[in-house]
């Protein structure tokens, strides 16, 4: 039984769970008075949650690190959560692909918010895995994870109109930061020759990342990790790899490296030696409390490692 097929028997068990429970009250507000409680599925957008929503909202993530949104599933414990929340938001885009239809159904009951909902679709890219679809990873864009930011402040305004001044001023100084970091990424990729900026990982997460920064990105997985790369895929990118003398490849924090490894191998074996230049951060962020458990952490974690690995520093 594949992992696809598991992945969609436990969401529709959990859907079925919360059609039986969706009676249950759904009044705003926290048990413990804290705030409106927001529940999250990516760290990315709990992140700006917790930068825009401060002390008003507690926040409560579905996914850590480590997680991978393609392939996650919502427990019982989660659909339980889910239902005494006073705000939903995930991102859109079939990024949480097993969690579609509970999120639908939720949505008659209570605010359900795709953050990449109002993104024009000019500035969407395609998905090479669905057709008519598109890429879901516009975090790797800052620009549009500022646009993403709005949508979060205009949602907890919508909500919790009270608290409207709080979620404004938040808001304002978060996305002042955005524009910083988007200066500060530019300053660093332009370091790297734009002959040598082809970056090389696991998944093809980082479209949004090269498109915005002037790189060209392969990945050995597609836009989802649900299929798995196969031998032909591995000697393409070797190839690749060996042909245009790349100096490294990256592996991901929440995709397993032993198809990354296995290019490596494979580039070997044609004369060639590149590196694994280190590990990124793509669908999930670091740990809880470390700097890459942040969005700004997690962008400069890997910008910090992408830019040394391709100069050969």
């Amino acid at each position: 039984m594949s992992k696809h097929y598991l992945g969609k028997l436990f969401a529709f068990s959990a859907l079925f769970i919360l059609l039986l429970t969706g009676c249950q009250s759904n009044e705003a507000g926290s048990d413990d008075g804290d705030g409106i409680t927001a529940i999250t599925t990516i760290s990315q957008i709990a992140d700006v949650v917790t930068n825009v929503g401060g002390n008003a909202v507690v926040v409560d993530p579905l996914m850590g690190a480590g997680s991978d949104p393609h392939l996650y599933s919502p427990s019982a414990g989660d659909v339980s959560r889910l239902q005494n929340a006073d705000i939903v938001f995930y991102n859109g885009l079939f990024l949480e692909a097993n969690m579609e239809d509970i999120l639908e159904q939720l949505g008659e009951t209570k605010p359900v918010v795709a953050v990449a909902g109002n993104i024009p679709t000019d500035l969407l890219l395609d998905s090479e895995d669905y057709e008519d679809a598109f890429d879901p990873h516009i975090w790797f864009d800052i620009e549009l994870w500022s646009e993403a930011t709005k949508v979060i402040r205009d949602s907890l305004i919508e909500v919790d109109p009270d608290n409207a001044d709080t979620y404004t001023a938040n808001a304002e100084a978060y996305l002042a930061e955005l524009a910083e970091l988007d200066e500060w990424v530019e300053s660093e990729i332009s370091r790297i020759p734009a002959d040598q900026r082809v970056l090389i990982t696991a998944h093809d997460a980082f479209n949004y990342f090269g498109n915005a920064y002037d790189m060209e990105v392969m990945g050995l997985q597609g836009i989802s990790t649900a299929a798995e790369a196969g031998t032909a895929d591995v000697q393409r990118l070797a190839d690749f790899i060996a042909d245009n003398e790349i100096r490294a490849i990256f592996v991901e924090s929440s995709v397993n490296e032993r198809n990354v490894e296995a290019v490596q191998a494979a580039v070997s074996s044609r004369g060639w030696e590149v590196e694994i230049g280190g590990s990124l951060f793509s669908d999930a962020m670091g740990d809880a409390g470390t700097p890459e458990g942040t969005y700004i952490g997690m962008v400069r974690h890997n910008v910090n490692t992408i830019v040394p690995a391709m100069l050969g520093e």
